[in-house]
């Protein structure tokens, strides 16, 4: 493969619903420009793209996958990405790196959550898009039905440039509706290099759909507009550039058909493709910040300095980390050193690699707008800048889903665990949608990811590659316990054991105190009843008792502690004797003090389309939730409320299932409120018996 130039490179984010036919679309561009001899399948272990032992055990895509694919001249970077909900950290890097969007549908279930999803993506970050329907080829299919719900869910942008022909059911050509041609894949006419004629059954049906074409390239030109309501007809060359302005500008989404695993329409999307989508130069401009938050903007040519980001890392335990990069401008050159912007830090490059699927081959250099990897680098990790030492310049970041779905790991020897710790520190590096927390209060290694599956997979991950093998349950929820009454707790400590005994005696007040989470000490002892050298002893035996509440051992908070009284002896008392004391008079306080049970309250705002707002609601008043108000944007709605954390540990599982998969949420601590009698029983109850 030769070297491209930002002016001859074309980025497509390859995007859609889980089992659209992503992947087998890429195969079959694979196959049909021959840089592979055989149409590869995931469920065999053939896939260049799906190649992992976790990909072709499930028979899914998880990982995001570069396919570079040459055509008329011109570098397709295809960037393969996951459809399944749970692996949206890969859709994000991929979805980021490129600079158009091809949305591949499944002809028979059109507008699935995936494909829904695709297509906000595509417009809310205004990048060109395609729709490709896929699987065309089966007999209970139809283009007309498969547009029209298309064109209802998304809007009158949606156009169709090419439409299948159809012969008993089967797909034997197509037709390109801008230039009224058309191309046979079976049969007596068979001949996908030469064009014919329309068939006159389906003129009047291609006549409409071009008329949509010239109403949608007619909105974005006033001069077309004029000529358009006046009944001219627009020439070859008016039609090709209102369509390439429209495309690039988003007012026009072509819609193109065929079927991957038969090869149909494959070759007619590669040249829409480079005949419409802009190359990388063409964006003309991009901003970067420096290390002090000074905006640059720079040309995205190789004439320009040096910008490399790094998309995604992946950390083999042989091979080390592999570093997938887009040159934003500037050329990256091998054998030479860089700087990682966000740290200051040095980087050898040796070797640079183009990336295709799972081959890797070297070259010498990367020019502007190019995709490739870079093995060894030291202290960089995904989403950091690499630039030149006098020219630090930071790429705006990739955001990143925040993965909310918790769970407690164990391993299952406990000679694995510092193999664990090792193991996922390496995940860590690898998923930006993975966080792992220690939490020390439970004792537990707390892992969170997107969704179970997402879990799984890199729960399975750290079995193969880490040697570790786990269990897993929900983590535990960090309740809190209080009092609610005002009384006094005596506490006398006193042993003889030959020699010097130990005496410490001590009269506390417990008081509620809303005012501060932290217990409070304060002293009132008069006439040196106490002396004040054993002061700190009993705050200390005190905090010391606050850490394990008596309901069930969890810490207790609001409350003010104050020393009253007591009584010492020269010889026996002791610091250890008056932290004993001071343990005693807390456990004579509790049984007049009334305890209770605290649990964390927790601020959700969950963010779904219109039609599942009474679902979610409803759902969420099961929690014991309480709704504070919604907010109508669109065709969603933000729904904002309280709900009790132990209500929440699975949501985002269930609210997929609610939502189809189009429903977010995210939930931040914000207050501890006294949990209900009969659940607090429960609790206290299963702390016992752990």
């Amino acid at each position: 493969m030769r070297d491209y130039l930002s002016s001859e490179v074309r980025n497509v984010s390859v995007i859609g619903h889980s089992g659209a036919g992503k992947t087998a679309v890429m195969e079959a561009l694979l196959y049909y420009t021959k840089a592979t001899d055989r149409f590869g399948k995931t469920s065999d272990g053939s896939s260049m793209i799906d190649f992992d032992s976790e990909e072709i055990r499930r028979g899914i895509s998880i990982y995001t996958t570069v396919i570079p694919i040459e055509w008329e001249n011109c570098k397709i970077n295809f960037i393969d990405t996951p459809g399944y909900l749970d692996f949206v950290g890969e859709k994000q890097a991929g979805f980021a790196v490129g600079d158009s969007a091809l949305i591949v549908a499944d002809a028979k279930n059109i507008t699935e959550p995936g494909t829904i999803l695709a297509y906000k993506a595509a417009v809310e970050s205004k990048k060109p898009a395609i729709i490709f329907i896929n699987k065309l080829d089966d007999p209970e299919t139809d283009f007309n039905t498969a547009y029209d719900q298309l064109r209802e869910a998304f809007g009158k942008n949606i156009i169709p440039f090419e439409m299948p022909i159809k012969e008993n059911g089967e797909i034997v050509g197509s037709i390109n509706i801008l230039h009224n041609k058309a191309w046979y894949y079976k049969g007596e006419k068979a001949n996908e290099n030469v064009p014919q004629p329309i068939p006159e059954e389906l003129k009047d049906e291609v006549d409409v759909y071009k008329d949509q074409i010239a109403e949608a390239v007619a909105m974005g030109d006033d001069e077309l507009m004029e000529k358009f309501f006046s009944g001219e007809e627009f020439t070859d060359a008016e039609l090709t550039r209102g369509v390439r302005i429209g495309i690039r500008n988003g007012e026009i989404v072509p819609v193109y058909s065929g079927s991957a695993t038969n090869m149909i329409g494959i070759r007619r999307l590669m040249d829409l493709i480079v005949d419409y989508f802009p190359t990388y130069s063409e964006r003309g401009m991009y901003t970067a910040t420096t290390p002090n938050g000074e905006k640059v903007e720079l040309l995205t040519n190789e004439n320009e300095v040096l910008t490399a980001q790094v998309f995604k890392t992946i950390v083999d335990p042989f091979v080390g980390r592999i570093s997938y990069v887009k040159v934003l401008s500037g050329v990256l050159s091998s054998d030479s050193v860089v700087y990682n912007a966000n740290n200051g830090n040095p980087e050898k490059i040796s070797t640079i690699y183009i990336i295709k699927g799972k081959h890797q081959t070297g070259v010498g250099k990367l020019f502007t707008g190019d995709i490739g990897a870079l093995t060894k680098l030291q202290n960089t990790k995904t989403n950091d800048t690499l630039c030149q030492k006098d020219k630090l310049l930071i790429a705006d970041p990739i955001h990143f889903d925040e993965p909310m779905f918790g769970q407690a790991i164990y391993p299952k020897s406990k000679n694995d665990e510092d193999k664990m710790s090792n193991g996922l520190n390496r995940l860590l590096e690898e998923d930006p949608t993975f966080k792992v927390e220690n939490n020390k209060e439970t004792k537990e290694t707390v892992v969170y990811g997107i969704g179970d599956q997402h879990l799984d997979v890199l729960l399975s991950k750290l079995k193969n590659k880490y040697k570790v093998d786990v269990t897993t349950q929900d983590p535990k929820v960090t309740y809190r316990e209080t009092i609610t009454q005002k009384d006094i707790g005596e506490g006398r400590h006193k042993k003889q054991s030959g020699g010097h005994g130990q005496f410490g005696h001590v009269f506390v007040e417990f008081a509620p105190n809303p005012d501060s989470e932290e217990m409070e000490f304060d002293e009132k002892v008069f006439g040196g009843a106490v002396p004040k050298q054993y002061f700190p002893a009993v705050e200390t035996g005190l905090r010391e008792c606050c850490m394990n509440g008596p309901l069930a051992g969890y810490k207790m908070v609001n409350l003010k502690t104050t020393l009253l009284d007591g009584k010492y002896h020269d010889v026996d008392s002791s610091e250890m004797a008056f932290k004993m004391a001071a343990h005693l008079a807390f456990k004579d306080a509790m049984k007049k003090v009334h305890p209770i049970l605290l649990e964390p309250i927790m601020d959700v705002t969950v963010t779904v389309p219109d039609e599942y707002t009474g679902t979610i609601i409803g759902d969420l008043n099961k929690r014991r939730g309480s709704i504070l108000g919604m907010t109508p944007q669109d065709d969603i709605q933000i729904i904002e409320a309280q709900v009790p954390l132990a209500e929440m540990l699975r949501y985002s599982l269930d609210l997929r299932s609610m939502s189809q998969g189009l429903g977010t949420y995210t939930m931040k601590m914000n207050r501890y409120d006294p949990v209900p009698e009969n659940i607090s029983a429960r609790i206290i109850e299963a702390s016992k018996e752990e």
